[in-house]
């Protein structure tokens, strides 16, 4: 069982380290998003390309822009967080009640 346990601590480490990244990523694309980027710069392209299809799938769900400003990406961050905050130590606390 401690095999499982270990698979499942580096699992929710891997997990957090991704989500903060992830995290990263949508906060700079917002604030990319306020300035008229060049949409040829290979930042912005890989900026968008990470963003876009979250964002995308939020819009889908939740009616977002009000008042001209678009609050996807606030909405993807507090999920992330919320990730963070429950999936992350849910899957540490299952890993040391294995051990």
């Amino acid at each position: 069982m401690f095999i499982i346990s270990n698979f499942l601590l580096a699992v929710s480490h891997v997990l957090d380290i991704a989500l903060e990244v992830y995290k990263w990523i949508v906060i700079f694309s917002a604030l990319i998003s306020f300035v008229n980027p060049d949409p040829y710069n290979p930042v912005v392209k890989f900026l968008r390309s990470t963003t876009e299809p979250v964002y995308r799938l939020v819009r889908r769900y939740i009616p977002t822009v009000f008042y001209n400003v678009d609050f996807a990406p606030f909405i993807v961050i507090l999920f992330i967080i919320f990730l963070q905050r429950f999936l992350v130590p849910t899957i540490q606390q299952l890993a040391y009640k294995l051990q």
